[in-house]
């Protein structure tokens, strides 16, 4: 029955009656009123290759950001298993992040200065400010003018559509609440718990209000060359997932890595940044967590330059991902050893 099936149609009014059974708010018009929306996707140009994302609410956009601070440097020459690759790709992650916390937020409520974001010359601003010796310790967001509850899935047909896609339910697989039609029969789903990710101050661009789409962390991705498609691509984990993307993209642009190769590669995970849900901002650097796959010599490298450095297991998200090649139109799939997933054709 399409859409109005969940959202109007009998579902809708089951859930209706379990909200009021238990307590809780939401009502049927609330299902009614709601509306879906397409959004145009948003790029930027990494070493000739165009980059999208899904703008904000979501933080797509900290990926393309990441992207473009690092594209000053010449990472290839540094070389991956340089500590400055590595401290560099960092800094770069705490500035997109500071911009992710004070300004990414639902459109339609705040006014976000998207063009300014993902500016080439925001990002050498950004870039001006990176000491290849020292870490940064606290957030100093430039002013602008004016884990195991996420999917991701990738499919391509042979006619050369590709689908980007990734769904959750959030923290804790979701609410932990399971509707019920009032006679014993359940509806056989989770509702999701991303209000969760609201900011409760008032004067924030991410602040709490009927009808508002709360900030998100899921993001889909795609990679375009010279306007035909390349990689459709994603790599689940909260905060973990522009991080992921970026380091992708970089694997496979800068240092010439295969889509499995590029997924396989150790990665980081930078911790501690400033949330987009407000409260304390980052003022000790927060921690960066590296695979076992990283020398002991560069941790102590990162160290030496004031990075507070573990070696973890986790968190360094999920990845998915479909290579189109664009000389024979043959398709390469890549799947996670980190978690469960699969690369499967036929």
């Amino acid at each position: 029955g399409g859409r109005d099936a969940f959202y109007k149609g009998p579902l809708a009014k089951a859930m209706d009656g379990y909200f009021k059974r238990i307590g809780a708010a939401h009502r049927y018009e609330d299902f009614a009123a709601h509306k879906s929306e397409w959004v145009e996707p948003v790029s930027t140009n990494y070493r000739g290759y165009d980059v999208w994302e899904i703008p904000p609410n979501g933080q797509g956009i900290a990926a393309l950001q990441i992207l473009n601070i690092l594209e000053g440097y010449d990472l290839k020459a540094m070389g991956r298993g340089s500590a400055d690759f590595w401290h560099v790709f960092i800094e770069a992650k705490k500035r997109a992040f500071a911009d992710r916390a004070k300004y990414y937020a639902d459109p339609a409520f705040a006014k976000i200065p998207l063009k300014e974001l993902l500016s080439k010359e925001r990002a050498e601003k950004q870039r001006a400010s990176i000491d290849l010796g020292k870490a940064t310790l606290a957030d100093a967001p430039l002013p602008v003018d004016g884990g195991a509850d996420t999917i991701y899935m990738t499919v391509a047909d042979k006619d050369g559509m590709m689908v980007s896609l990734i769904q959750s339910n959030y923290r804790g697989m979701g609410s932990g609440l399971v509707a019920d039609d009032g006679k014993g029969k359940t509806l056989g789903f989770m509702f999701q718990d991303r209000g969760a990710q609201f900011s409760l101050d008032a004067k924030h661009a991410n602040a709490y209000a009927p009808g508002k789409r709360p900030f998100h962390t899921i993001i889909p991705a795609f990679m375009t060359k010279d306007g035909k498609p390349l990689l459709s691509f994603g790599v689940m984990g909260g905060a973990m997932q522009p991080q992921g993307h970026a380091q992708i993209v970089v694997n496979m642009v800068d240092f010439g890595m295969g889509v499995q190769a590029a997924g396989d590669a150790a990665r980081f995970h930078h911790d501690g940044s400033t949330d987009p849900e407000g409260g304390a901002g980052m003022t000790d650097g927060g921690v960066v967590e590296i695979e076992t796959g990283v020398p002991a010599a560069l941790a102590d490298d990162l160290r030496k330059r004031g990075h507070s450095v573990k070696y973890s297991v986790g968190p360094y998200g999920g990845y998915q991902a479909i290579w189109r090649d664009p000389e024979t139109g043959v398709y390469w799939g890549a799947s996670e050893f980190r978690k469960d997933g699969q690369a499967a054709g036929y």
